[in-house]
């Protein structure tokens, strides 16, 4: 496909993972693509790397002019940059729900903030954002993280309202368990990670963790210019867990 040809994006998070994976698919498709990434060492060809912090907005500010520029405008912005956390809400100190808030919601703002003006100039806004199963299903040990991702799903609506009549689209993507570095190391800290992998992979109607390019391919759809009449949507890309009920297997 080449639907991205001479389209300019930008995808934050994007030197692993989801973020990785929809930098590269939206390379293969035609797209010029920069990452912004607090490590952007290991991103090369024929994506081009910048180094930025999502919760300092000068550097956004800094990273987001700098890849404008080398691109020559923009026209898709993925909001991918976001940090996990587990527990109730006993379980996480005033400190970590102010860190993770500030990755997870307003580090979109920030960067959201930084690029309106580029996609304002595009004739194929668009913005993605990654929210998550979190944001519309009730998950143990994940209350932080939920509260978070329901922010960024509610802020995905107001941003569509808002500038619609701009021209600008604004969607976001609902996975269910990735298979993605994070949840390694997760699934390396639990006590048995074979159980807990299993655990994982059973939720899901599928039986199995969703894949960084399932997630990407959904992301490449809310983006493209194919999708002109899609705004204010959410994607779920959970293997069926938000919306099927299976009866259990019998023996």
């Amino acid at each position: 496909m080449s639907d991205f040809e001479g389209i300019r994006a930008l995808v934050t998070g994007g030197a692993s993972g989801i973020g990785r994976a929809t930098a590269e698919l939206l390379a293969e498709r035609g797209a010029q693509v920069a990452v912004l990434d607090l490590d952007p060492s290991q991103v090369d060809k024929p994506l081009t790397a910048y180094r930025a912090d999502v919760t300092d907005d000068a550097s956004v500010r800094e990273a987001v002019a700098a890849a404008v520029a080398d691109l020559g405008g923009l026209d898709v912005l993925v909001n991918n940059a976001g940090i996990g956390a587990q527990g109730t809400v006993e379980d996480n100190s005033d400190e970590d729900w102010h860190r993770v808030y500030d990755v997870n919601v307003v580090g979109m703002v920030r960067t959201t903030r930084a690029c309106l003006p580029h996609l304002r100039a595009s004739a194929h806004a668009a913005i993605v954002n990654t929210c998550s199963i979190a944001a519309t299903a009730g998950l143990p040990q994940r209350a932080l993280y939920s509260a978070t991702k329901g922010a960024v799903y509610s802020l995905t609506l107001a941003m569509a309202a808002d500038h619609v009549r701009e021209g600008i689209r604004v969607n976001c993507v609902n996975p269910g368990t990735v298979d993605t570095p994070w949840v390694g190391r997760l699934l390396e800290a639990a006590p048995d990670p074979a159980a807990e992998r299993a655990a994982l992979e059973a939720r899901q109607p599928t039986g199995r963790l969703v894949g960084a390019g399932e997630v990407a391919g959904a992301i490449a759809y809310l983006a493209s210019p194919l999708s002109g009449a899609t705004t204010g949507t959410s994607l779920a890309v959970d293997g069926g867990m938000q919306g099927l009920r299976l009866r259990p297997v019998t023996r």
